[in-house]
């Protein structure tokens, strides 16, 4: 073509959760069994949504109007609902007209970090959620800017690192916060939340807290929303029914905004944000309706109450099955429905296996494994001889070796069975070619 159409940014839009499908699904068609531990989809593993909720949504079907557009930022009395709720927490208070909503938190990020000025770096957690990643990058044209986030202090960031790399580049204007953390589970506690506010305010930028799964939180962790922490900084809070109800099919998210008609150039900021979800007219309208009528429901606590008590149990169950492993650390999760197994450094090279019986399916994963990074080599493997499909730690734009499996297999026997050949599966591979180090392997193949 006689000009170039090609967005600078567009080889960072990465998302390895999904781009493992296509490996699966080939994988399927010789035959394996896939079980699917890579996306974060309750429906899809089993979980049954409550018939009272059901039965709101039916109700809203059947009316007219829930099939007509609505106000570009939202439905007026659902906006009105959540801002009343934002506001009882304490903290910044906002208005109806603070809330946004999106067709699903995937629609909210493209056009946060869509409208950002370029130049505008958005630092984030690392391990990264490849959503909020790859469309930081993608909007630069450059690598995502990162601060660690620390497994041997419960995967909480490490400020130090974060305090630095704020401090040191002045293309930072704002920071990414993911509570509870995907792919961690980990849950920051509000002293956690209060410096990196601090470290916002002295730094004049601005905050992105992704609070999807912010009412599953069990153990010992409790939830703190940013509302509650944020003081007079500029920031969004990103919220969503997808894992909550759970209706992720139904593509409804927004955002809180704090302290907008603070800051002239946050508010024009966030208006073009509003501006570009105006051209598209506004967001789905159906599950927009259901917020209040769900969320107000008096059945709705014990609902949460339910499902933070369930993958409590199953966060423990996974965590026992492979805490004891030998050359992996696991850090039990507070929240969310995932946990990150964590290889020791040097454990991984690239000469280890697991025995495929089937030659077609040792060929074609052979074939895959060139050129990769020693923890998705590790992931190929255990796809290709179990079935069970999970995502590569390096695979959440992160330089650690390991991988993340969830929490939301419904079938008991099933999940106990996933986890049990995780981690016999770990043992199989790792004594397959115990000795040779990940450098002395390339250096001699």
């Amino acid at each position: 073509m006689r000009r170039n159409i090609v967005h600078v940014g567009s080889g960072q839009l990465t998302y390895e959760i999904r781009e493992i499908v296509a490996v699966a699904n080939e994988l399927a068609a010789l035959g394996v069994d896939i079980t699917w531990e890579n996306i974060g989809d309750p429906v899809a593993k089993g979980e049954s949504i409550p018939d009272w909720i059901k039965e709101i949504i039916t109700d809203l079907v059947s009316q007219d109007d829930t099939y007509g557009y609505v106000a570009t930022r939202g439905v007026s009395n659902t906006q009105q609902f959540l801002a009343e709720c934002v506001n009882t927490r304490g903290g910044t208070q906002i208005t109806k007209d603070d809330i946004v909503f999106f067709n699903g938190l995937g629609d909210a990020v493209a056009k946060i970090f869509g409208f950002l000025k370029r130049e505008a770096r958005v630092i984030g957690p690392s391990p990264a959620y490849s959503t909020h990643s790859s469309a930081e990058a993608a909007h630069s044209g450059y690598n995502h800017l990162t601060y660690e986030l620390d497994p041997d202090n419960g995967w909480l960031p490490d400020l130090e690192d974060l305090e630095n790399k704020v401090k040191y580049n002045d293309a930072i204007a704002g920071i990414l916060i993911i509570n509870p953390d995907n792919p961690t589970g980990a849950v920051y506690p509000r002293e956690v939340l209060e410096k990196i506010v601090d470290i916002a305010r002295r730094n004049r930028i601005f905050i992105i807290c992704d609070e999807i799964y912010s009412h599953i939180v069990y153990d010992d962790a409790s939830t703190v929303h940013l509302s509650e922490v944020i003081g007079e900084v500029p920031g969004m809070a990103l919220r969503g029914i997808s894992k909550e109800y759970p209706w992720p099919g139904g593509r409804c998210g927004w955002i809180e905004v704090y302290n907008q008609n603070s800051y002239p150039m946050f508010r024009q900021y966030i208006q073009s944000i509003v501006n570009a979800k105006m051209l598209e007219v506004c967001s789905t309208s159906l599950p927009q309706h259901s917020i209040p009528l769900v969320m107000g429901h008096p059945n709705y606590k014990g609902h949460l109450e339910m499902r933070r008590d369930m993958f409590h149990s199953r966060a423990d169950e996974a965590y026992d099955a492979l805490k004891d492993v030998a050359g992996i650390s696991v850090i039990k999760p507070k929240g969310a429905f995932y946990m990150s197994v964590l290889f020791d450094e040097g454990v991984l090279n690239s000469e280890q296996s697991l025995a495929i019986g089937d030659e077609r399916i040792r060929g074609y994963i052979e074939d895959k494994i060139q050129d990769v990074e020693v923890d998705k080599r590790f992931v190929y493997y255990l796809l290709a001889a179990t079935g069970i499909c999970v995502v590569p730690l390096t695979g959440f734009c992160c330089s650690r070796k390991g991988f993340r499996i969830t929490l939301l297999e419904t079938d008991d026997t099933k999940r106990r069975w996933t986890f049990e050949t995780v981690a016999d599966s770990i043992n199989a591979y790792l004594e397959s070619n115990r000795g040779c180090s990940e450098e002395t392997c390339q250096l001699a193949g």
